[in-house]
């Protein structure tokens, strides 16, 4: 085996420019590679809604509030249990906002991010055992700075 010698070379040649594209591929991102947390995110929120939504107490809550109701809204006795339960549950590293809107509705929030990106989720509180009174509750989460 004569050339074998001749194989390592080639070898160490390609691992060489391997760690040159590796390196200059960080230089030209500036080191930052934004990772993707929506799945998280959305994971989160579902989460949270679900769990307001199979309790009786808060689905008469939200069935028996005037629609669109905001956030800042959410300090009335009858709603601010539901503040307090998805306060408890948000991420340290995420920033939340609910609204109470009816069912056929465009439910939005007057936010400003900065750019950022926000995840909403909602889910349909449809009625109680004594009232049918079709609602959404809709979180719109988005990342802290």
């Amino acid at each position: 085996m004569e050339n074998k010698r001749g194989w390592i070379r080639i070898i160490e040649a390609v691992i060489a420019l391997l760690i040159i594209t590796g390196a200059l591929l960080v230089v030209i991102t500036g080191g930052y590679l934004k990772r993707d947390i929506s799945a998280q995110v959305y994971d989160t929120e579902m989460a949270i809604l679900k769990e307001v939504s199979k309790d009786q107490t808060m689905r008469a809550e939200i069935v028996s509030a005037p629609v669109p109701t905001s956030w800042d809204e959410f300090t009335t006795p009858d709603l601010s249990a539901i503040k307090t339960k998805i306060k408890g549950r948000i991420p340290s590293y995420l920033d939340c906002q609910a609204r109470v809107c009816a069912l056929d509705a465009t439910c939005e929030i007057d936010v400003t991010n900065n750019n950022k990106d926000i995840y909403a989720r909602s889910i349909a509180i449809t009625a109680t055992a004594s009232d049918y009174n079709p609602k959404q509750l809709k979180l719109f989460c988005w990342e802290k700075t």
